[in-house]
């Protein structure tokens, strides 16, 4: 059977921009032995494998998706109240995209690959930043 890749979606809450969820990210490093960064969620994802298969978490910061991080496994966590749970765990390097508006939700949402903002260039990533009020605009309108 062969699968098709899926992402996800999810709000960085609490996050200003993407450095600010780099350096939460550090922050918790220290909690597990591989030192990779997690999600931990209490859904487990159905479509796992096809998120497995190649899938990036896409996060919304400030109500845009500015980055990616790429799912590299699923861990099934037990919290101490003795639920499970499902720790997306992702590669360390954040991927800057193109600057995609999306509305606030709660949890995680599938994203189709069709659907999913392009990585920006390493000359994009080089730019000096425009005004977050003008990125907005600009993405507002399509441009991205």
């Amino acid at each position: 059977m062969t699968t098709i890749t899926c992402n996800l979606i999810k709000l960085s809450v609490g996050t200003e921009t993407v450095a600010g969820l780099v350096d939460w990210q550090i922050s918790q490093r220290h909690k597990y032995a591989d030192s990779l960064p997690r999600h931990v969620t209490r859904m487990w994802p159905k479509r796992g494998a096809e998120i497995l298969d190649g899938g990036s978490i896409y996060w919304v910061i400030k109500g845009q998706i500015l980055a990616r991080q790429r799912v590299l496994r699923l861990d099934e966590v037990i919290g101490g109240d003795g639920i499970r749970r499902c720790a997306i765990v992702m590669e360390q390097t954040l991927h800057k995209t193109e600057i995609t508006p999306r509305r606030a939700f709660q949890g995680w949402r599938y994203l189709p690959v069709a659907d999913s903002p392009k990585d920006l260039t390493k000359a994009r990533q080089l730019e000096t930043p425009l005004p977050e009020p003008l990125i907005a605009a600009l993405a507002e309108i399509g441009v991205p």
